[in-house]
């Protein structure tokens, strides 16, 4: 008989340090981690690139055929190829940001990710972290957390990221942005952002990254 796998939820807004936790906690635990909103960009990026109509259903469901994902660990860092390319870096372009909420609101969009990243639930420990992970993908995960801080600390965050990157972008336009992909988030009609009942709380505003490695470290020594 097939092992239980462990599974650690990770939902929140975008720009409030999911991945950076759930990669760091993924490392600690020697769990796999999956960083569903690179797998949406990925999506978001494919569909600019080929000008594919979000609003023709045939077209979509075409141009999801043609996707394949896969993430690889290289040097311990996760790298994502979309149909055998690195676009790790291309898929936090700001264009990319820009539309990656209307994608990911999508109805095929979502169906297809949910199942690619259940099949992953299956295979190994993970720690996944997203919008629908504890609500939608993995319901029954073993662990959930949902994470958030203020608008002003996430848009500097964000701000800072993209500088680091050699983009050219105004606080303002970050901001913006970020209130932009809030609203699609938490107001799309499949899977929206909201924290599963049964999720912890985590508010990480004036948090150090160490500080919450260890919050959830002592989590998930009470449920293991």
């Amino acid at each position: 008989m097939k092992e239980k796998t462990f599974i650690i939820a990770i939902d929140g807004y975008s720009s409030c340090g999911k991945s950076t936790l759930a990669k760091t906690l993924a490392v600690k635990l020697g769990f796999t981690f999956i960083d569903t909103g690179a797998m949406y960009r990925a999506v978001t990026l494919y569909f600019l690139k080929n000008e594919v109509d979000f609003e023709d259903k045939e077209a979509l469901e075409r141009a999801l055929a043609e996707i394949d994902i896969h993430i690889q660990n290289k040097d311990g860092e996760n790298r994502l190829f979309l149909n055998g390319k690195d676009v790790s870096v291309d898929i936090r372009q700001m264009y990319v940001s820009d539309r990656v909420s209307e994608v990911s609101a999508l109805k095929e969009v979502r169906e297809a990710m949910v199942r690619q990243q259940r099949e992953l639930g299956e295979r190994t420990n993970i720690v996944m972290d997203g919008r629908d992970i504890g609500t939608v993908v993995f319901p029954h995960a073993d662990l959930k957390i949902f994470m958030t801080a203020s608008p002003e600390v996430r848009t500097q965050r964000r701000y800072e990221e993209l500088l680091q990157k050699g983009e050219k972008i105004s606080l303002e336009e970050v901001a913006v942005n970020l209130k932009h992909r809030d609203n699609i988030d938490t107001t799309r009609e499949v899977s929206p952002l909201k924290k599963a009942e049964d999720a912890v709380f985590l508010d990480n505003s004036k948090m150090s990254r160490e500080e919450q490695l260890d919050f959830v470290l002592d989590l998930v020594k009470e449920r293991m």
